[in-house]
């Protein structure tokens, strides 16, 4: 029987709707946590009783909090965003400009799904001072994802979004709980790395200690499962996992022409 798939209503680089086939069946049990939520396509799809969502991104926090506690009233507030004449350069330019300045609340995070759906590639990047750099993605006609944002709205009764780096997400863990770790990627090569999504990157000695914090949670009873590229970098980080392979097409890249397959893995904790 086909398993009929919710997308997320955000754009998203590394997203894992892809994965979720290879993912699914390793998450099972009454509590799912995950410190590099993302775009949210793995809870978005998965049956568990209680969740608890973590990012380091306050954006992201900030609009899955928006759309929790207002439903309805943010995807009515969020429409006026998405007409053709807020469909041009001049306008986004202007958008995250007032988004760098400061902006706060309910008006931020409707920002923050313009810019995630008129930008380039649906990136989220940011510079060093933590400004949001993405440009213009010159679509003739991005999508507004209402049908996407109602789906997350229902899923939201039992989740708790928290906004913290993922060690402090993963010691909320308890026996019996799952945690999903999706993060940055180890670079496939010298000049591929992508570690602005937060203005505070991720670097190889975090890698180091995810790793090391998912093996002391997997003595104390709970499941841990990181997924990441699969080269000699992490094969070593990872030792001491279990290991599954496997090849994915790579669909964000700065070249279009480089998008094909890559090997990837999930290091699973028990």
């Amino acid at each position: 029987m086909q398993v009929t798939r919710t997308r997320p209503f955000l754009k998203w680089a590394g997203g894992k709707y892809r994965l979720l086939d290879k993912l699914s069946p390793h998450l099972k049990g009454r509590k799912l946590i995950e410190p590099f939520v993302g775009s949210g396509a793995v809870f978005l799809n998965q049956n568990f009783e209680r969740y608890l969502l973590g990012d380091i991104n306050p954006d992201l926090i900030n609009l899955y909090q928006c759309l929790k506690k207002e439903k309805k009233k943010f995807i009515t507030y969020l429409q006026p965003f998405f007409k053709p004449k807020t469909n041009n350069r001049n306008y986004f330019i202007e958008l995250r400009h007032e988004f760098n300045s400061g902006l706060k609340g309910r008006r931020r995070a409707a920002v923050f799904v313009y810019l995630n759906r008129h930008g380039f590639n649906g990136l989220c990047r940011y510079n060093k001072s933590g400004g949001f750099n993405v440009p213009f993605g010159q679509y003739k006609r991005p999508y507004f994802p209402e049908k996407e944002m109602l789906h997350f709205i229902q899923k939201t009764k039992n989740t708790t979004f928290v906004c913290g780096d993922f060690v402090s997400v993963m010691n909320r863990s308890r026996k019996g709980d799952v945690v999903y770790c999706d993060p940055p990627y180890v670079p496939l090569s010298p000049t591929a790395s992508f570690t602005n999504y937060a203005a505070q990157g991720f670097s190889y000695d975090q890698q180091v200690e995810l790793a090391y914090k998912a093996e002391q949670l997997a003595a104390r009873g709970v499941k841990v499962i990181i997924s990441n590229h699969d080269n000699g970098i992490t094969r070593e980080i990872y030792k001491d996992a279990t290991i599954e392979s496997f090849t994915v097409q790579r669909t964000i890249s700065c070249d279009g022409e480089n998008r094909g397959a890559a090997k990837e893995l999930l290091a699973i904790y028990e």
